[in-house]
């Protein structure tokens, strides 16, 4: 799969020809997308033709034909924030098992956050996990590079060598920058290289001690809370800083109402500022919270219920760019220490698409196609790479998926080595059954159609 340099697959395409038949695909205008029942040829890992079904006559005589009526056929999604924990720790992750869960999501790309050990902040740490996802990985693969040295928060990186050597971004997620005077020169440097900067918005001097969001779930618990504002903060902070630099900032997992409002006020005012937020913030709240369950620990917290409805409103007026799994594995011992010594993330990668669209399609709170812009076409064009899409002559990258059958989020079937999820054992519809990445099945159900067939 050719990303500019910033990708690599493990397969190439070969000149077989499959004929996806009776697919249902969103057709028409941006502004009036409607499903029409197509037939869709892939030939050498590209889509050839497109046609209403049944219209048209068998691309060759020795397709394989893939019965797809009933499935809907959607462009590759895009994660733009994964932690796939290589190097150093492979116990909670490796390119190969974080790739496959991808694919089984539905997704055909993703770009990998660097707090990795050693973290990925030079050269040679970004050249030699390239080496690895040219040998393990089953989709794409970018790598974001980190903004400090160590991500420290105190000496720069060398952007524009790390640019050189692959990377798609820049971030030093896992920990905010406290100084503002190094995220100021961050900020400066990243707009002068043209990388954006993926910024974890944390307050340290607000979170410290904190578990979950500071509210009744944390006084019931009488556990330490961390406020809003320590992102808001944060991001009002960052949000002035980068005003004079010509940089692409951008809010990772944004968690909370007064943040949102603040990227909706510098967009109104022209200036390049976007956010992503995650399917765990926009579904849940601290409400929700279940007894001393490790599982529901993340950073930044589950909030409010106003701040998760606030979330939904900007995925619905356009406030949020992009959904992100933010997928941050852990093993099962670490997760049972409880909210108090558990760490802080959870699984996301196959569980977003289903979550989201029985939970925000099907009731009709979100498009189908507004959907498909924030995981697919929305993080493509964040992170600069060629979008997914479902046109002739395209790169084949996409996915079909079943609407119709309701199953439960099951532990034996999760390809990630981690079940760090507060949604297990939940049911949901619009599973991913097939998906074709960089002109390969890398993920299949369907018999018709196995794993690295075209």
């Amino acid at each position: 799969m050719d990303r500019g340099g910033a990708a690599v697959t493990l397969f190439h395409a070969t000149p077989a020809t499959a004929l996806l038949r009776g697919a249902t695909m969103l057709r028409g205008t941006s502004s009036q997308p409607a499903l029409a029942a197509v037939d869709i040829t892939l030939c050498a890992g590209r889509i050839t033709a497109i046609a209403e079904a049944g219209s048209g006559a068998l691309p060759q005589p020795t397709a394989r034909i893939v019965e797809a009526g009933g499935l809907l056929c959607l462009p590759g999604l895009v994660d733009m924030h994964v932690h796939l924990r290589e190097p150093g720790q492979t116990h909670k992750e490796t390119l190969r098992t974080g790739t496959q869960a991808a694919a089984r999501g539905g997704f055909t790309y993703v770009a990998c956050m660097p707090n990795t050990r050693p973290v990925l902040d030079s050269t040679e740490t970004l050249r030699e996990l390239r080496q690895r996802i040219a040998e393990d990985a089953v989709i794409g693969v970018g790598i974001i590079a980190a903004v400090t040295q160590g991500s420290a928060g105190e000496e720069l990186t060398d952007f524009a060598a790390l640019k050189a050597a692959g990377a798609v971004a820049l971030s030093d997620d896992g920990r905010g920058i406290q100084r503002a005077s190094v995220m100021r020169a961050a900020l400066r440097r990243a707009g002068e290289v043209g990388l954006p900067l993926f910024a974890h918005c944390e307050d340290e001097s607000l979170s410290h001690g904190g578990v979950i969001h500071e509210g009744c779930a944390a006084i019931d618990r009488c556990l330490i809370g961390i406020p809003a504002e320590s992102e808001s903060a944060h991001v009002a902070r960052d949000i002035v800083l980068a005003e004079r630099t010509s940089a692409r900032y951008h809010v990772c997992h944004l968690s909370c109402a007064q943040s949102l409002r603040l990227v909706r006020e510098a967009k109104a005012r022209g200036q390049a500022v976007t956010c992503e937020v995650t399917p765990h913030h926009v579904l849940l709240c601290d409400a929700n919270i279940l007894g001393d369950d490790g599982n529901y620990k993340m950073n930044p917290p589950l909030r409010s219920e106003d701040d998760r409805s606030a979330l939904v409103a900007g995925l619905i007026d356009g406030t949020v760019d992009a959904i992100a799994t933010d997928h941050a594995p852990h093993t099962p011992t670490e997760k049972a220490r409880g909210l108090l010594q558990a760490p802080f993330g959870v699984i996301g990668l196959e569980t977003a698409l289903p979550l989201l669209y029985t939970r925000l399609v099907e009731p009709r709170l979100l498009s189908l196609a507004r959907l498909v812009q924030l995981l697919s076409t929305g993080p493509a064009h964040l992170l600069r790479i060629p979008a997914p899409s479902l046109q002739v002559g395209s790169e084949a990258n996409l996915t079909l998926v079943d609407l119709h059958t309701t199953r439960p989020i099951c532990d034996a079937e999760l390809r990630s080595k981690s079940r760090n999820t507060p949604f297990m054992s939940q049911s949901v519809r619009g599973w991913p059954v097939c998906t074709v990445a960089g002109g390969r099945v890398v993920y299949s159900e369907l018999s018709t159609f196995p794993v690295e067939e075209i």
